[in-house]
């Protein structure tokens, strides 16, 4: 899925070789638009505030000021997408609402993965009026468009949060609708989720295994564990 307008976003990495490869990537990616390129986190902070872009790929060892700093002070650019030399600040990352977290070197599959990722969020975005649900006593119902989708609740693995947005996540397939994870698992019938991160809500009975930098559901897939959330994810079986 294409989103049906441009999406704009800006560069901000003190390293020229990795500043050209980003840029060369999304070259795959002509909806994309580079609005600029920094080697400064000062400048590209400046920038960022009157060109308001819809992404930052950011880096996060910096002098001045670091990727984390900076994406504290621009929390209103909708998607923050990591690309870092350093795997052990992934979490502080998604603590601040990042959509991917990329360890350099990756390879442009992993880029395309990620990719693919933004370009339904923001078509999701570009089409929120078509997005709606309501619950019943253990289903919940999904307008996309003027498809009404029936989906049970005991099939919902987990929830991501995504800004204003929440990804319903099953086994086959993911599910957008208008809410904010926060508002969506206040209902009753998301009783049964726990919250392990910002980003994150996983249904109890799929927990397979946890520690407190993750938890592995019955699918295998592993999410991370904020460190806001490890006291209410250990006392879950206390």
């Amino acid at each position: 899925m294409i989103p049906d307008k441009d999406i704009t976003c800006i560069i901000v990495d003190d390293d020229l070789v990795d500043r050209l490869m980003t840029v060369s990537f999304l070259k795959d990616y002509p909806q994309f638009k580079v609005l600029g390129s920094y080697s400064s986190p000062i400048e590209a902070l400046d920038d960022a505030k009157k060109l308001s872009p819809d992404v930052v790929f950011l880096d996060i060892d910096m002098p001045d000021l670091n990727g984390l700093q900076l994406r504290e002070q621009l929390m209103q650019i909708p998607a923050c997408v990591f690309i870092t030399s350093f795997p052990e600040y992934a979490l502080d990352g998604f603590e601040l609402e990042a959509f991917d977290y990329l360890v350099k070197p990756f390879t442009s599959e992993r880029f395309g993965k990620m990719m693919n990722r933004l370009q339904e969020y923001f078509l999701i975005r570009n089409k929120s009026e078509l997005l709606s649900h309501t619950l019943g006593a253990d289903t919940i119902f999904i307008k996309e468009g003027t498809r009404q989708i029936k989906l049970q609740l005991h099939e919902v693995i987990y929830l991501e949060a995504m800004k204003d947005y929440t990804s319903i996540n099953t086994e086959s397939k993911r599910y957008m609708v208008l809410e904010s994870i926060s508002h969506l698992i206040k209902e009753k019938g998301f009783a049964n989720f726990i919250r392990i991160h910002r980003s994150y809500a996983v249904q109890k009975h799929y927990i397979k295994q946890y520690n407190s930098l993750k938890v592995m559901l019955a699918n295998n897939c592993t999410l991370p564990v904020g460190r806001n959330f490890k006291e209410t994810l250990q006392n879950l079986y206390n």
